[in-house]
């Protein structure tokens, strides 16, 4: 099987089993989650370094100390995401599976139930054209189950992929300003606010793209949402 056939055949995939729609909900909302977890812990960092820089003194603890908290932070929510949408989707979609098979038997049963029925020798020849267009449908719906249960496989994998790497994406992008230097300096800070709300800017326009408009009310909704995050730590005990 070539790329391209492999391509196709998740193509199908992916729509037997609503994966683009799930993806995308998935993304948004672990995406954005891991944005505003990273937002929490830039901003408890500032209001630590804060005094620092009003004095003009340098900070009693350097860049490092900002991306560790973060990286492990983004392995944490990352690996939490990947593996509890694995065992969650992975039984609601076996669940499906279940459901599925109960109907496809009660539908098997139902079929019986008429070839073995009494019938007048006149319709012979009309319940044998029956029964073999039951088999074909019998036939037919062996394959559709089989097929329907490669993409709820496939769908499982992808939709837990999204759910891990999503909020580690979204968590690490503001961490990047302090993966350079080690001297912690307010510059740090401020390009990592810019990444973040150009993050909650892009979730914003991408959440309008799926709802068909609004593009700049969802934007603004986020960035709000991103700067509640930062108020609320300022105002927490020092």
């Amino acid at each position: 099987m070539g790329f391209k056939d492999k391509i196709d055949k998740w193509k199908q995939y992916g729509k037997i089993s609503d994966l683009g729609i799930i993806a995308r909900r998935k993304f948004f909302n672990n995406c954005f989650d891991g944005a505003l977890t990273c937002a929490g812990i830039i901003s408890a960092s500032f209001v630590t370094f804060l005094p620092f820089f009003l004095l003009g003194i340098p900070a009693d603890f350097t860049t490092r100390t900002v991306y560790i908290t973060g990286v492990a932070t983004t392995f944490a929510i990352g690996i939490s995401g990947l593996w509890g949408a694995f065992l969650s989707e992975e039984s609601e979609r076996k669940k499906k599976m279940i459901d599925l098979r109960k109907d496809m038997v009660i539908l098997e049963e139902e079929a019986e139930r008429i070839e073995n029925e009494e019938i007048q020798k006149a319709m012979v020849a009309s319940i044998n054209l029956k029964y073999l267009e039951l088999k074909k449908k019998e036939a037919k719906s062996t394959d559709e189950k089989s097929l329907i249960q490669h993409a709820e496989d496939f769908a499982t994998i992808i939709a837990s992929l999204v759910d891990g790497l999503a909020p580690a994406v979204g968590s690490l992008l503001p961490l990047i300003p302090f993966f350079i230097g080690l001297e912690l300096t307010i510059i740090h800070y401020i390009f990592s606010y810019v990444i973040l709300v150009a993050l909650l800017v892009y979730l914003g326009v991408f959440l309008g793209n799926i709802s068909g408009g609004r593009r700049a009310y969802y934007a603004v909704n986020l960035v709000i949402a991103g700067v509640v995050t930062l108020i609320i730590t300022l105002l927490l005990p020092k």
